[in-house]
């Protein structure tokens, strides 16, 4: 008896661990961009677009912009392993001279932070 309860035990945590293992898994294009002279007071826009290398859909909860001077949109609903989503991020260009800025990106994937950059120089 001892012996089937063991066995039994031993499946239900295979099962539940293999279950656990599916997660959802960016795979970004590029992880940066440098949009180098960009004109001053016009917004520059650039699209990261990533793959869903996991297993289970990759759900984004949050796209955090360094500062105010940038904004972010994102796939609200969830990328299907193997479909593509996309981030479209803005900067607003209203200071002149080199700038770097970062996104925060939070989801329910294998790593739950991931951080996107751009950089560039306002004239």
């Amino acid at each position: 008896m001892k012996k089937i309860l063991s066995i039994a035990t031993a499946i239900v945590a295979f099962i539940t661990l293999t279950a656990m293992m599916q997660v959802g898994e960016f795979k970004f294009e590029t992880e940066s961009h440098d949009f180098g002279t960009i004109a001053f007071n016009k917004p520059a826009t650039y699209e990261f677009t990533f793959t869903n290398a996991g297993k289970a859909p990759v759900i984004i909860s949050e796209v955090a912009p360094s500062c105010g001077c940038s904004v972010a949109d994102f796939s609200k609903t969830p990328v299907k392993p193997g479909d593509t989503g996309k981030i479209k991020v803005t900067y607003n260009a209203a200071t002149k001279g080199p700038f770097t800025k970062s996104f925060i990106v939070k989801s329910n994937t294998k790593t739950p932070v991931k951080t996107l950059t751009i950089k560039g120089n306002v004239e």
